[in-house]
């Protein structure tokens, strides 16, 4: 006979839970502060213009010379709105993704490849590194990428529904 307390902190009770939806938390503040980054992106007037303070064209030629990645910058320079355009789209679809747990290690690669875009090139300089922020958020994506989106996503419902599909084609 099992107790309360074997039962709450068995693999179904509240600690098994709980651990299952543990990346909950990340998935939803990754995936939102994505999306409110992009939609910020789109809807600022002066951020995708080619020129003027708070335009993206501005703060390329303002890290410039001490990104860590200087060839990521020039080639954002050839076209900066369209590379704005990108980043803006490319941080809506990950954090899409990553809101609903869907394709969500696709999300996370994508979210973490931006994140190091980032790092590489507009926050390379901060010192001390840790007040940068793209380096976190890179090392945030990881465990997404790594583990999926557990719980409460898309992803979990197609694989459920996939499995229950397959039993009861060859079960």
């Amino acid at each position: 006979m099992t107790t309360d307390l074997e039962r709450a902190e068995g693999p179904t009770g509240i600690r098994g839970a709980l651990a299952r939806s543990a990346l909950l938390p990340l998935r939803l503040f990754l995936g939102g502060t994505f999306v409110y980054a992009g939609l910020d992106k789109l809807t600022d007037p002066g951020f995708l213009t080619g020129t003027g303070p708070g335009s993206l064209t501005a703060m390329l030629e303002g890290v410039r010379e001490t990104a860590g990645a200087q060839w990521m910058v020039d080639l954002a320079l050839k076209s900066p709105e369209g590379f704005g355009y990108a980043i803006a789209f490319g941080e809506i679809a990950v954090g899409a993704g990553a809101l609903v747990g869907l394709l969500t290690r696709l999300a996370a690669l994508g979210g973490a490849l931006i994140s190091l875009s980032f790092w590489l090139t507009v926050t390379w300089s901060t010192e001390p590194y840790y007040y940068g922020n793209d380096l976190a958020y890179l090392m945030a994506w990881t465990p997404l990428l790594l583990a999926g989106a557990g719980r409460l996503s898309l992803d979990s419902a197609l694989s459920g529904r996939r499995r229950r599909r397959g039993r009861a084609l060859y079960g």
